[in-house]
């Protein structure tokens, strides 16, 4: 797809009411500063679209990012550690939840693993939920760049990357 056009159209909030939108959407899910607000931005060949920064849990809310008219391309906050209150970041749960279950247009979600480390309690009960909730996750491993090429291998065999989806053995 060239990308055309591409804005962030709706932010969503702990409270906000979610768009009823007639685009299908797919959605980013990932803990706190695992790539997702950058995947996005290199997907969209923009640098500064979503915002990104070192520090965990830069995104608060749920942005829909509208493509070309055609789709919308959903960052949610990510899960696990962030530095902010955990009573705010306890309330993230529940409304990335609110999303996943009540949209009637999520076609995906792709759920982004950091590959230096096994996945996290967070990422695998975030798995299983996709899972239960009708959808086939899509995998994305990220951070193989922060990697030096010696422990590529290692890495690669821990993860069992040799066939497409048989990566994640420990899901």
């Amino acid at each position: 797809m060239i990308i055309k056009n591409v804005e962030l159209e709706t932010v969503c909030g702990i409270t906000s009411k979610l768009p009823d939108n007639m685009l299908p959407e797919v959605a980013f899910a990932g803990k706190s500063n695992v790539g997702k607000s950058s995947l996005i931005n290199a997907l969209v060949n923009r640098k500064a679209l979503a915002r990104t920064s070192g520090q965990p849990g830069k995104t608060q809310t749920i942005n829909f990012y509208n493509v070309n008219q055609e789709i919308y391309i959903v960052d949610l906050p990510g899960y696990g550690y962030a530095k902010i209150s955990k009573e705010v970041s306890a309330k993230w749960g529940p409304m990335i939840e609110r999303y996943l279950h009540t949209s009637r247009q999520l076609r995906m979600v792709f759920l982004l693993i950091d590959l230096r480390h096994k996945p996290s309690a967070n990422d695998v009960q975030m798995y299983r939920w996709i899972l239960s909730n009708g959808f086939s996750p899509e995998i994305i491993a990220t951070k193989v760049d922060k990697l030096k090429n010696r422990a590529l291998s290692s890495v690669f065999a821990r993860w069992h990357i040799r066939e497409e989806k048989s990566f994640l053995p420990y899901l």
